[in-house]
């Protein structure tokens, strides 16, 4: 019940913060989370750590879909190519680029317990960074883009995170299998949503007089589905994403303009509290891993969390260059006769975009919850390693991304004159 209360006085809190942010020109993530940190130092603060068990079941379905829902598809689709680049490729990438770091930088890292850290940090929080750059006047492929990887990106962190849980508890890691389970869960996801899509789709046919009871039914379905599909070992990700994907074309044909109002609202109102309460429950987490440590170990693992955001960046920033470079090649190549398929020139990424998206790569509260979801004991029975001590990093990547690259972020996105 005092856990109830708090939750309570935090989503208050928020939506005032989130009001002030605004008066203020100030990101509300930012502020969000320094307020976090803040209340978390309040003397006699009840100790609220974030589970990851709520954030996958909780947090993550309806933001998920209300995004998937919201998309542009014509603009999602014919940005598909650089859309899976950064939210399959880049993702692998980056685990093994902090891997490699992490082993090579941080004392007593073993490479198994270094892949778990990169595959921890490796999905970025494209939440974070739409809300910060609200306002800004993206263009419309930084914001398409932007919202395609966050789809899409958890999936692929989730399988490089098992993998490397299970290698850490001591099963050899083999690529063909990895590769396999990989494109099983995509698949299975994708399949288990378009037949969900289709049954819901069924329903609300026969609901569709009753607006209370098919609002209902569209709220409630994003979390069943994820539920069904994580059950049956497939991305819950990815089957929410095609359900949002499928429910869009439904309603833009079938639900009348009253009932998309509505829906709309509700939606745009259960996303603002969820996001503003993840960013609050972020900064609060800071508190509670400091007390796990000592000084010298905050200030020496701060360090280890900058490294590792410069890596990061600077392998998002190579990454999205060359996809600018590749998408400029095959439109001259098109143009002169030596592609089949033409690439259209809406697609193709100016400098400031491509800047743009390379410095929205924040990390968010997936990486937070994989960190502060991981076990106690492996399933070898020995004691989980240095799990304090990823926690922290993790908190300080976050913080220095959110917050950090959040405060320049205006400054990139800022219309040349």
């Amino acid at each position: 019940m005092e856990n109830y209360a708090i939750i309570l006085v935090l989503l208050g809190l928020m939506v005032i913060l989130s009001t002030l942010a605004d008066k203020i020109k100030i990101s509300s993530p930012i502020v969000l989370i320094l307020a976090g940190i803040a209340v978390g130092y309040i003397p006699g603060m009840p100790i609220i750590e974030i589970e990851s068990e709520i954030v996958f079941l909780l947090f993550l379905p309806p933001l998920l879909y209300d995004a998937s829902f919201k998309i542009h598809w014509p603009e999602f689709k014919a940005n598909i190519y650089t859309i899976s680049g950064l939210a399959f490729s880049l993702v692998f990438i980056t685990t093994l680029g902090i891997a490699v770091v992490s082993y090579y930088v941080i004392p007593g890292m073993s490479w198994p317990l270094a892949f778990v850290l990169g595959a921890i940090l490796a999905p970025t929080d494209a939440v974070a960074a739409l809300n910060i750059t609200k306002g800004m006047k993206l263009s419309s492929l930084t914001n398409t883009v932007l919202e395609g990887e966050s789809l899409l990106n958890d999936a692929s962190a989730l399988v490089a995170f098992k993998f490397a849980l299970a290698a850490l508890g001591g099963t050899a890691f083999v690529f063909w299998d990895a590769t396999l389970s990989f494109v099983i869960l995509l698949a299975g996801g994708f399949f288990i949503g378009i037949l969900f899509s289709k049954l819901l789709g069924f329903l609300l046919k026969l609901m569709r007089e009753n607006n209370i009871a098919v609002l209902s039914l569209v709220l409630l379905s994003p979390f069943v589905l994820y539920l069904i599909a994580e059950h049956f070992h497939t991305s819950g990700v990815i089957a929410v994403v095609t359900l949002g994907f499928s429910l869009s074309r439904l309603s833009a044909v079938r639900f009348p303009e009253r009932l998309k109002v509505q829906s709309e609202n509700i939606w745009d109102m259960i996303t603002f509290l969820l996001n503003g309460l993840i960013f609050i429950l972020i900064g609060l987490e800071l508190p509670i891993v400091v007390k796990k440590l000592s000084t010298d170990q905050l200030w020496i693992y701060g360090m280890y969390g900058f490294v590792i955001t410069l890596t990061a960046l600077i392998l998002r920033t190579l990454s999205v260059f060359t996809q600018r470079r590749r998408l400029y090649k095959a439109f001259r190549n098109g143009k002169d006769g030596k592609r089949k398929r033409n690439i259209p020139e809406s697609i193709l990424l100016s400098v400031q975009e491509s800047m743009i998206i390379s410095w929205s790569g924040m990390r968010g509260i997936i990486s937070l919850a994989l960190a502060i979801g991981l076990p106690h004991i492996l399933h070898n029975g020995a004691p989980f390693p240095m799990k304090n001590d990823i926690i922290y990093i993790t908190s300080v990547v976050v913080l220095l991304t959110i917050v950090g690259q959040g405060l320049l972020l205006p400054f990139i996105a800022k219309p040349k004159n």
